[in-house]
């Protein structure tokens, strides 16, 4: 097998464990709620996780409201009680508006013996709106496209929304006027906390507050199982516990000096990386571009093979999940036509990387925890398993 066909099955193991509808499905079989339930499910993961809930509780259910990215939709949700609906991603539109008034509509007019379940995964923040006096459309757009040119982290991006927001920072939790309520959450913030997630739309809680909110899913079990699927196949990853953020170029260079001194057969580390771009840019995402960084740190014929790919299957604007590079990806773009320098000073990594046949694509995945690294020296030989470590 392929180095690269096991990176590819590496990220799938990932994607699998951290899947939205299972992973709601599990906490929602061990979790009692008062029938009837209404399901508010929001962010790029909305789809899954709502079928997880439905999988999970059948007709306690009465109504759901999916708001989720466009494309993100899923056809199993096209039933009697759901309303599945659309919205633009990385940048607030006139639509985030309109559904930010459908979601606290439908959330000030819960029936009193309804149950509310919350389903928020990332994405949310772009996805639903409702602006404090004084705030336009045009300062939310302002501010977005500033935060994501000047490479802000999450925690700061979601932060400043809030800033022009009334249902983010607890906004929507404050419209249950305290009563009591589950909110589960698929994080792609660090430290999983549900005042970053979303921009933080059901908030941390305080005094009066009777949402009980749980974390189901996260970068840390995205890594369990990359660990634990490359030591069925007899490669030994380490993992690293912190979450790696800052420049995708520094992030790509630590990551492969890394992976060379590494005496295990490869390295798996998760979090965010962040680029600044300038005025005017290619086609690409943080995670292109990191993978192009690396490429472009390999030496001839090193025996390294790169991952770098979005969890949710998109990397920034694009519909590349990411790439998965070796020591041949810059020679094969040059040969495809592309000048890789100028591709990575301008921050055109996505034509790069797809004239070398390096760009990963998954679609829509359920789910949303983050970026993955994943570097391994060597394909499997054909041996037993290994024994896994962590960092």
């Amino acid at each position: 097998m392929s180095a690269r066909h096991t990176l590819l099955e590496l990220f799938d193991a990932a994607l699998r464990a951290v899947n939205g509808r299972a992973c709601v499905e599990r906490i929602l079989r061990g979790t009692r709620l008062t029938a009837p339930v209404e399901v508010f499910a929001i962010g790029k993961a909305a789809a899954s996780m709502a079928l997880g809930a439905r999988d999970a509780l059948g007709d306690a259910i009465r109504q759901m409201l999916v708001i989720t990215k466009d494309g993100h939709s899923d056809p199993g949700l096209e039933v009697s009680g759901v309303m599945q609906v659309e919205g633009p991603h990385p940048m607030p539109g006139e639509r985030s508006l309109e559904l930010g008034a459908l979601l606290e509509t439908r959330v000030r007019g819960l029936p009193a013996d309804r149950f509310p379940l919350f389903l928020v995964s990332g994405g949310s923040s772009s996805l639903v709106e409702e602006l404090r006096d004084g705030a336009s459309l045009d300062d939310l757009r302002e501010l977005n496209a500033r935060g994501l040119a000047a490479g802000w982290d999450i925690g700061k991006l979601n932060g400043e929304r809030a800033r022009l927001s009334r249902i983010k920072g607890g906004g929507i939790a404050r419209l249950l006027g305290g009563r009591p309520a589950l909110a589960l959450f698929m994080s792609d913030v660090p430290d999983d906390d549900p005042e970053v997630i979303g921009s933080g739309l059901l908030g941390r809680g305080g005094e009066g507050d009777h949402v009980r909110r749980e974390v189901v899913a996260a970068i840390p079990m995205a890594l369990d199982a990359v660990r634990e699927a490359a030591a069925a196949r007899g490669l030994q990853i380490e993992t690293r516990a912190a979450r790696f953020d800052g420049d995708a170029a520094t992030v790509a260079r630590e990551f492969v000096e890394a992976l060379r001194d590494s005496a295990a057969d490869g390295l798996a580390w998760g979090g965010e990386s962040t680029v600044v771009l300038p005025a005017r840019h290619g086609r690409g995402g943080r995670n292109t571009h990191l993978a192009l960084a690396a490429a472009r740190l390999l030496r001839p014929g090193e025996p390294l093979t790169i991952l770098a790919a979005g969890t949710d299957g998109t990397d920034g604007p694009t519909d590349d999940a990411g790439a998965l590079v070796d020591a041949g990806t810059v020679e094969r773009a040059e040969l495809g036509g592309c000048d890789v320098e100028r591709a990575f000073r301008d921050f055109d990594s996505g034509t790069a990387l797809e004239a070398a046949g390096d760009l990963v694509h998954t679609g829509p995945t359920g789910t949303n925890v983050g970026d993955i690294l994943i570097g391994i020296k060597r394909a499997p030989a054909a041996r037993g398993p290994r024994a896994a470590r962590v960092l």
